[in-house]
């Protein structure tokens, strides 16, 4: 099929929930996807953030295809040498004290399962969650999830939020004063969506503090800076601090569907059997992809290579942008014009980029194994589609 054919199957028999790129996408590798009619995009999207190590990386390939002649799946209901493995590395590459896992399959189901421990652990039902923050579209995470277009049409069955600004301590100190069941913070460090925004390092710190005197559940939403997008494997080893619950997914299974929650040696002191379930999460082909992508992470020292690309990436922007945010490879750059005719500007000149909810900003989700002329080829093409695209005239 062409691209037009497969746009137009997947238009007729999809419910129209995403606006699309016009792009059919056949065949991917390291950071460079093909669509049917062989042309090449160089890919710094990722699929939403996910292909952490590219696309299609060797060692995932070769797991995923010796694990599928051996066996497909089976759930929890066994044990799995495969879920073993994979649960073993995750909790070796973890912080410190966040060493047990529940596996999931996505990370809407990985924030669910996180603020249902939360409550469990407390016995209380309240939550405090970020302005701009966003958490997943299942009703749990929804209720977390603060931009008013993804709540409005299901208010009335969502839990209540209490929301605060980022960055706003008195705000989150003025709620635990006034409110004895507070159960769980949740946030994500990185507000990837809302535009890559991070507040400084001692917010995350006093919010750790603030959390052990009231006794709160600290919960990172990593499902996009984990698993060493921002240079360490969570962007709380960055911050000095170990949030008592961490959600993953995306990057996790370098495109196999797969979420996590690490989960402290308090909390899960408690977990009994029953107190939470999944039939697919812990699969044999997710896991197999989790090994092998923390493999390749851990023995290629790829985490490190995260600032590197960030700050050539800085550098070759910097004069050129209203900003840039982020660490590692989830990077914002903040422009003087709305960005959605760049982003337009950058596919036709064979290059895919995100966008987010502030209209002038673009994101930049590249893999940590992105070579350094991959990196200045999307430089080049990034200039060069500025020059063109004239700054939009202020009314």
């Amino acid at each position: 099929m062409n691209t037009q054919e497969v746009i137009q199957l997947e238009d007729t028999f999809q419910i129209p929930t995403y606006r699309k790129y016009p792009v059919a996408l056949v065949r991917g590798e390291g950071c460079y996807v093909w669509d049917t009619e062989g042309r090449r995009y160089l890919d710094f999207y990722g699929g939403h953030c996910v292909t952490l190590l590219g696309h299609c990386p060797p060692r995932v390939v070769q797991a995923l295809q010796e694990q599928a002649a051996r066996l497909l799946f089976y759930s929890n209901v066994v044990y799995s040498p495969v879920r073993a493995r994979a649960a073993a590395l995750l909790a070796e590459m973890a912080p410190e004290r966040l060493r047990h896992v529940f596996f999931c399959n996505s990370g809407t189901e990985a924030n669910e399962t996180a603020l249902k421990l939360a409550r469990a652990w407390t016995g209380k039902p309240g939550l405090i969650a970020l302005e701009r923050g966003f958490h997943g579209r299942t009703l749990g995470s929804l209720a977390a999830t603060e931009p008013i277009g993804y709540r409005k049409p299901y208010l009335s069955v969502l839990p209540p939020t209490h929301f605060v600004p980022m960055g706003d301590l008195e705000a989150v100190e003025r709620l635990l004063d006034r409110h004895d069941d507070i159960a769980a913070i949740i946030l994500e460090p990185i507000q990837s969506m809302a535009g890559v925004y991070e507040a400084p390092a001692d917010y995350y710190r006093e919010l750790r503090r603030l959390c052990d005197r009231h006794g709160v559940v600290l919960i990172f939403d990593e499902v996009q800076t984990g698993v060493g997008r921002t240079g360490t494997f969570s962007i709380s080893e960055q911050y000095g601090i170990r949030p008592d619950l961490i959600t993953l997914a995306k990057s996790l299974g370098s495109g196999v569907p797969v979420g996590a929650v690490l989960v402290s040696d308090k909390i899960a002191a408690h977990v009994k059997p029953g107190d939470q379930g999944t039939t697919f999460g812990g699969g044999m082909l997710a896991m197999a992809a989790v090994t092998a992508t923390l493999e390749t992470i851990r023995d290629e020292g790829l985490m490190a290579r995260a600032p590197a690309i960030f700050e050539r990436i800085r550098q070759g922007v910097a004069d050129h942008v209203v900003a840039v945010r982020g660490r590692g490879c989830l990077i914002g750059l903040e422009l003087d014009r709305p960005a959605a005719p760049v982003l337009a500007r950058l596919r036709e000149q064979g290059v895919l980029a995100g966008s987010a909810s502030h209209p002038n900003v673009i994101r930049l989700m590249p893999p940590l194994n992105t070579p350094d002329d991959a990196i200045d080829a999307f430089l080049e093409t990034f200039l060069q589609v500025l020059v063109n695209q004239p700054e939009t005239p202020t009314v």
